[in-house]
Formats: C-alpha cells, structure tokens, sequence
C-alpha cells in the first residue's frame, strides 16, 4: 500500500485529521459487522472476514471473507496499513450495510491515536470501535471483578478507552473509539455483543471464519 513505512506514518497523520470521536447514533444500532484477520504461518497470506449479525439476537445474518498477500511490514503502531486492505476486500462482499464495526484490535488507545479501529472507520465512513484482547503499553489497573466493571485506559494524563470486565471473574478487554462513536458508546455496544464470552460474538465469529478460511485452503480438516 505504501512503499516505505515513513509514508505510511505521513498517511496517518493525515487520516487521523478526519477522525470524529462524537458519537453519531441517537439510537443502537441494528447490525454490527465484526472484522478479523488471520495470518498463515510462514507465509505472506492472510485471510480476512467480516460477519454481519443483528445486535438485538446476535444471530449471523451475513459472513464475508477475503484472502491474499499482505504486502505492508509488520511494525508495531502501523498494523492497520497490513490489515485495512484485506479487510475492506471481506466487508464490501457484505451486501447488507453495518451500522457499526468492531475491530479486533485499538482505535485511538494508539501511540499516534490512530489505530485499526479508526483507520478502517475513517475510510469507510462508517462508526467504529476496537476491542482489544491485550495492553498496548498504556497505563490501567484492573477494573473490579463483576461483569460491566471498568477502569480507564490512560497515556500521558489522557483517558483513551476502557478496560471492561464484559464477564465476571474473567481477564477484561481493551476498548478504545475507533470512528463516529463515543466512548460511553462503545462500552455499551461491547457488553451488549459481549453476552456469554470474553470476546464480543461479532470478534469471535469473524476470527473462527478467517481461520477456518485458512485451514480449508490448507486442505486440513
């Protein structure tokens, strides 16, 4: 996508100029698209799916997957540079339209607060959150041990997301707004997706479809 990775963080910044983190929505949404990408071992391929489901029942209405070469580096603050084109590849196979994504990975609890979650909103137009499995050398305690629980995500005085306990005496996750959407927002909306595992079912059924992409073309199972 970008030939060097001094670009791609030019890029950023200039993206992160259109970010609006006020939320867009009076109202929840009634379809949420989840967003994962998994990586073959050894290989340059990657498969990435997008899997639409209605908030109110969690029920799959719609899955998409993409596959191919991803051409960007890894280095860490830039993913989304690896991750954004394959996965807009899944999410334009959706025929219905999400009213919100919600990304494995952060928005703006970044080191330059422009991260997966607000790269892929910004270009698609769409609102967007992260929901994050593990720290991103931000400072947090531990939120209390009951399903809700929260405490802040903070980076140089400054509060970027929320680490929410989504079910009791389970490790919490990492939320940060991506795009469009508020932080009060976003917690809801993760907690709401969030009804019987860590993970929200949106995450979790995106990341079962991309790996199980990748085991069908390795032609195991």
């Amino acid at each position: 996508m970008f030939p060097s990775v001094a670009e791609a963080v030019c890029a950023q910044s200039a993206l992160r100029d259109q970010l609006d983190l006020a939320d867009s929505r009076a109202t929840a949404p009634e379809f949420v698209a989840g967003l994962d990408v998994s990586y073959e071992v050894d290989s340059q391929y990657a498969a990435a799916a997008a899997v639409l489901i209605e908030l109110r029942t969690l029920e799959v209405r719609e899955t998409a997957i993409a596959y191919g070469e991803v051409t960007f580096p890894y280095v860490p603050g830039l993913l989304a540079f690896r991750e954004v084109p394959i996965l807009r590849e899944a999410l334009v196979k959706l025929a219905g339209r999400p009213d919100v994504l919600v990304c494995d990975g952060y928005g703006i609890a970044h080191p330059r607060r422009f991260g997966l979650a607000c790269h892929i909103g910004v270009l698609t137009g769409l609102p967007s959150f992260g929901v994050a499995k593990s720290p991103f050398g931000m400072e947090f305690v531990d939120p209390g041990p009951q399903r809700g629980d929260w405490s802040p995500i903070i980076d140089d005085g400054e509060v970027l997301g929320r680490v929410l306990r989504t079910q009791t005496g389970i490790k919490p996750v990492f939320v940060s707004v991506g795009h469009r959407v508020g932080l009060d927002q976003a917690t809801e909306l993760t907690l709401k997706l969030s009804r019987e595992f860590r993970l929200p079912e949106a995450i979790r059924k995106a990341d079962f479809l991309s790996r199980e992409e990748l085991r069908r073309r390795r032609g195991v199972g």
